[in-house]
């Protein structure tokens, strides 16, 4: 993703990211703890947050360090985000088999996201 994508998605992640973390600290926590799921969905928003807050570091560095790797590093960053804290958020509050095989295929791309960061950085002269 180019700079200003980045900068874009870190916003609305960061957003979200708080919106959803208050909702699930007060309105849901008490149906969150009956069902065992509240630190399940503590580890989703804690993850965003902090990809979020990576999102917005690349963004940055894109102004300093051209190249393919930073907007490879952007957009595994974003989607391992939606997939690993997304799938932990539905495992919350949808039992259907299958959505727990998303939130390793995330790891794998928030894994790639910080790997393609530091090539990026690493190619810097």
């Amino acid at each position: 993703m180019n700079q200003r994508n980045t900068l874009l998605a870190a916003s609305v992640l960061g957003a979200l990211a708080v919106t959803i973390g208050a909702f699930g600290a007060h309105a849901l926590k008490p149906s969150l703890v009956a069902a065992g799921k509240f630190e399940v969905y503590e580890l989703a928003t804690r993850y965003q947050f902090y990809h979020t807050l990576a999102l917005l570091a690349i963004g940055i560095l894109q102004q300093f360090i051209p190249g393919k790797k930073l907007e490879y590093a952007s957009l595994f960053m974003l989607i391992g985000t939606v997939f690993f804290s997304g799938s932990l958020y539905l495992l919350c509050f949808v039992t259907l088999g299958g959505i727990g095989i998303i939130t390793p295929i995330g790891g794998v791309f928030l894994i790639l996201g910080w790997l393609f960061l530091l090539l990026g950085i690493a190619a810097k002269k």
